[in-house]
């Protein structure tokens, strides 16, 4: 009798920066650190190692997400499906449209995930998240005026893979100061996934 498909092991994390930082953010580098020994890619996208400050568009965001997880998987020698993807804000939306438009990944982690502009609860970046059939870690602070608890909590709902929301109290969008607390909550998800059971 098939068991079906199994998920392979995480074999290694790619990270992607929000908007205005780079790859060096220290949310990023505290993720890597708490993930050791497993092998981490902290990546910048286009246009920051161009030196500009107006992010690219998401055709060319999405496809450099697609080149470093390539890049890594070869670097690995694993096959991509088995790279955990994700980041903080942008760097973690686009993780997630790469996935919705076909990039194989083990799981996605998105660190306040800019669910709409502040102030702009109609403007929602949802389209695609029906797509995620993978594991994703959803972590956000309480405050933050991209999206709040409840408004993630609806909005992730559609996702067809398990969800896994984590709230840090009084955090904003930066999560500044909370770079550990971010980080532990990381590591502890993506050790947790292991080898997982069959999907049926």
């Amino acid at each position: 009798m098939s068991t079906g498909p199994r998920r392979p092991p995480v074999a290694g994390v790619l990270l992607a920066p929000g908007a205005g930082a780079d790859r060096d953010h220290a949310s990023l580098v505290a993720i890597e650190a708490a993930l050791d020994p497993l092998p981490v890619r902290r990546m910048d996208f286009p246009y920051r190692r161009a030196g500009r400050r107006a992010p690219d568009r998401e055709p060319v965001l999405v496809a450099a997400v697609v080149e470093e997880a390539a890049a890594l998987a070869t670097e690995l020698g694993v096959e991509p499906a088995s790279l955990v993807l994700g980041g903080r804000s942008l760097g973690g939306r686009i993780c997630s449209l790469a996935v919705a438009q076909g990039l194989p990944a083990r799981a996605l982690v998105l660190v306040s995930y800019p669910l709409h502009p502040p102030g702009r609860p109609e403007k929602l970046r949802t389209a695609h998240l029906d797509a995620l059939a993978l594991p994703c870690l959803v972590l956000s602070g309480t405050r933050d005026a991209f999206g709040s608890p409840e408004e993630l909590t609806a909005a992730t709902a559609p996702i067809p893979g398990p969800v896994t929301h984590r709230w840090l109290e009084g955090g904003d969008h930066g999560l500044r100061g909370r770079d550990l607390a971010v980080a532990g909550e990381v590591a502890a998800w993506v050790t947790a996934l292991g080898p997982p059971g069959p999907r049926g």
